[in-house]
């Protein structure tokens, strides 16, 4: 049997190519899955926060509720079914985009990240990410893919052409730009660190010791600027309910309101991966120098669902920000800390090599 097949003249090899597309299936069908169930974890972590039972009615058969876990389904079909109402004072074709801008970065930035340990088979190498290391583009992927996300917000703000939604606009622009520099600071001791930025280097690089120990500072800036990326609490200001209704989310319903919440937790997803791999050594395992992919993807998904929590957690404790807060402590403290964390960073890298 032949390695490889002819399309349009040219010799494609299969085994390469049907790993491709296993990996994006397997991918993009977890991260949905996993982003569906966070919408419940997020109901029933907020009950336990708040001395509730939260979700426990929704049933299949009989008395077999599972916690409530078939509010999944219902909620997916409720949103499928409802009706899409689309305003008439909204631009038209900017409000059927911007659901997709918010979602298709969202789900583009764990692309590049290793969820499991290379291994080999049949003369092939064979990489636990959608997109092999190699390419050139490394971490700096997910960063740039991140910053696109802010599109969707503004753009959804522009279409929906009221108020609230415009001043949602604005503060999700502004704020980007407030903590975006310090994160990205934090980002490239990193590289300095580990001398790469490929995502399979700096792993590696975290054998003898996690970054989130030998960085402190960078971890804390780029933690912080995380729940600013993924526009959660306590720095959700573009929704802001209590302040300006829903902010860029007031005006949609049905699957494009749907697609607009399923990437607030996709993107919650993919920063809790690039908190794993640039801080926590992905998938390694500390004490095991070689543990196979099984084993490796199920650190990688223990640690992933840790701090998917985390993200949950804080949420249901801490109040909201006020919008000149987090420009304060974005521009005079995290961009300051981070500047720090650089110059200390760059000064040991030269001490050890002097």
């Amino acid at each position: 049997m032949s390695d490889t097949f002819v399309f349009f003249g040219i010799n494609i090899p299969i085994i390469p190519v049907a790993w491709l597309l296993a990996k994006i299936l397997a991918v993009f069908g977890g991260v949905m899955s996993l982003a569906a169930v966070l919408t419940w974890a997020e109901r029933k972590g907020a009950a336990i926060i708040q001395d509730r039972i939260g979700p426990n009615r929704a049933k299949i058969i009989g008395n077999f509720r599972l916690f409530g876990i078939f509010h999944l389904m219902a909620d997916g079909l409720k949103l499928f079914f409802k009706e899409d109402l689309v305003p008439q004072h909204v631009s038209k074709t900017l409000f059927w985009v911007a659901p997709l801008l918010a979602f298709v970065p969202a789900m583009m930035g764990f692309a590049i990240i290793p969820f499991g340990q290379s291994f080999s088979w049949n003369g092939y190498t064979f990489h636990l990410s959608v997109i092999d290391p190699g390419n050139g583009m490394g971490m700096l992927y997910p960063m740039a893919i991140a910053a696109l996300a802010v599109y969707g917000i503004f753009t959804a703000s522009w279409a929906s052409n009221n108020k609230y939604s415009m001043l949602s606009g604005m503060r999700g622009t502004a704020h980007m730009v407030s903590y975006e520099i310090g994160l990205s600071l934090a980002v490239i001791a990193i590289f300095l660190q580990a001398g790469a930025y490929d995502p399979h280097e700096i792993i590696q690089a975290q054998s003898g010791l996690w970054n989130v120990f030998a960085q402190p500072l960078g971890f804390i800036v780029f933690f912080i600027c995380a729940f600013a990326e993924t526009n959660r609490l306590p720095f959700d200001f573009a929704e802001g309910e209590s302040e300006i209704v829903a902010g860029f989310l007031t005006e949609f319903s049905g699957m494009k309101l749907g697609l607009l919440w399923l990437s607030e937790y996709i993107h919650m997803i993919t920063v809790s991966a690039l908190i794993v791999t640039l801080y926590f050594g992905g998938w390694s395992i500390p004490f095991v120098a070689n543990p196979g992919p099984i084993l490796s993807i199920v650190a990688f998904g223990i640690k992933l669902l840790f701090f998917c929590w985390v993200f949950i957690w804080v949420r249901w404790t801490l109040p909201r920000f006020r919008y000149d807060q987090l420009m304060f402590l974005g521009w005079k403290v995290m961009l300051p800390i981070g500047f720090a964390n650089l110059i200390l960073c760059a000064w040991l890298i030269y001490r050890s090599v002097a």
